[in-house]
């Protein structure tokens, strides 16, 4: 049921349905209009106003990412909670600050240009198989396989290896949605410590071979880092490089496919659109932002106050849990002109997809190439594309996730 001016207050997250989860923007409207800071049962807070989660992303001092103390309920003495509270985005500075500097050069300009001319190859062997074919799934043989492939190459994962990790990284993102069932989470532990087993082996086999000096091999420089590291308060442990690795293959393609995956149902949602990119093909650039701030990969983001604070016109308590809404924030029309229209060639486009202040993503370059590349040559080589069907979407409302998305390639 969808929420009215007189029941916005009353929308728990935690009890959303799947309804919700295919559509939620409706919702969304009604909750930043009549309850822009939502309290919710358990005392936490979620927001859907561009301002106030740009205050929130904004000042990391007082709106902690720290999440030891709010995980714990969830998930107890688990992999689960030793990997969300050890990867890098659900840390505070110092920690963040120094793993985040480990991985920056890996992100730099130079490196993302050598990219492109492998992401470009990779984008048309998969074209090539799909026109044999004359349709195809664009999640699982698409929109997945480019980040996946692309981010076990940084990482140093060997190409035949790469299988297992699409379905360890449904189970361990899949445990952060507000509702889970013990069997997803139990799943969710036993993908964390395949996961650690895998990297262990891994390692092993780098320190064993280690890789050229002409790799790009983030596992490798995180290895190294721990090993050229002296004082005991700046050494990466055993579990913080591979919990940071863990991370960033599941983040490194999890939510670049979606944004391919969205992307290409937006294309064929609003034909329109697509015609405007058929006739302009520049317009790729700025519409990735629009397919970024329309169909936000991460829907929902998170943050705990430091100490009593003020944020929409409420007041806050110490240790108050917030919701981020990300996706409602970026439909806000107190920011965006139009913003329920899907339009290729809006700017500016301040979205807020990737974040904001010290925890943007820092893979966002990457995505944004590989969105673009896959866009333009798809488009080139398919321009007639149709869904066989709709997008099938499973009922996760912090991730916006298309489980199956067939394609009729018009060739």
């Amino acid at each position: 049921m969808r929420l009215t001016p007189g029941t916005a207050a009353d929308f728990v997250l935690a009890t959303s349905d799947h309804a919700f989860a295919r559509d939620p923007y409706a919702d969304y409207a009604m909750l930043r209009e009549h309850a822009p800071v939502c309290r919710q049962p358990d005392g936490s807070v979620l927001l859907t106003r561009y301002a106030d989660v740009l205050t929130a992303f904004g000042d990391p001092a007082l709106f902690s990412s720290d999440k030891r103390v709010d995980f714990y309920p969830r998930f107890g003495d688990s992999p689960l909670y030793e990997h969300h509270t050890t990867s890098i985005v659900f840390n505070d500075p110092p920690y963040h600050t120094r793993v985040r500097q480990l991985l920056a050069p890996f992100f730099a300009a130079r490196v993302l240009r050598q990219m492109e001319a492998s992401i470009a190859a990779m984008v048309d062997s998969l074209l090539d198989r799909a026109a044999a074919h004359g349709r195809i799934d664009v999640v699982r043989d698409f929109a997945l396989v480019v980040p996946l492939n692309l981010i076990g190459e940084l990482l140093g994962v060997p190409y035949g290896e790469r299988a297992p990790l699409r379905g360890w990284a449904n189970a361990i993102l899949g445990a952060l949605e507000p509702v889970r069932t013990p069997a997803e989470l139990a799943a969710g532990n036993q993908a964390v410590e395949d996961f650690k087993a895998y990297l262990r082996a891994l390692i092993a086999n780098k320190r064993a071979r280690p890789p050229g000096d002409e790799a790009m091999d983030v596992l490798w420089a995180l290895i190294e880092a721990a090993d050229e590291q002296r004082a005991d308060d700046e050494r990466l442990s055993e579990l913080e490089i591979l919990h940071n690795s863990i991370f960033m293959l599941n983040a490194g393609h999890d939510t670049t496919g979606s944004l391919i995956a969205n992307g290409i149902d937006l294309l064929c949602r609003y034909p329109e659109q697509r015609e405007r990119l058929l006739d302009d093909p520049a317009l790729i650039k700025p519409a990735v932002e629009e397919m970024l701030r329309f169909e936000s990969p991460l829907q929902i983001g998170n943050r705990k106050t430091t100490a009593a604070c003020e944020i929409g016109g409420v007041e806050l308590a110490p240790g108050t849990f917030l919701h981020l809404g990300i996706a409602a924030a970026n439909r806000d029309p107190a920011q965006f002109p139009d913003a329920e229209t899907f339009d290729v060639a809006r700017t500016p486009n301040k979205h807020l997809a990737f974040a904001h202040g010290i925890h943007t993503c820092a893979g966002n370059s990457v995505a944004r190439i590989e969105a673009r590349i896959a866009f333009a040559k798809l488009l080139e080589r398919f321009p007639r594309f149709s869904r066989v069907g709709a997008a099938a979407r499973p009922h996760r409302s912090r991730f916006r996730v298309i489980d199956e998305l067939i394609l009729d390639l018009g060739n």
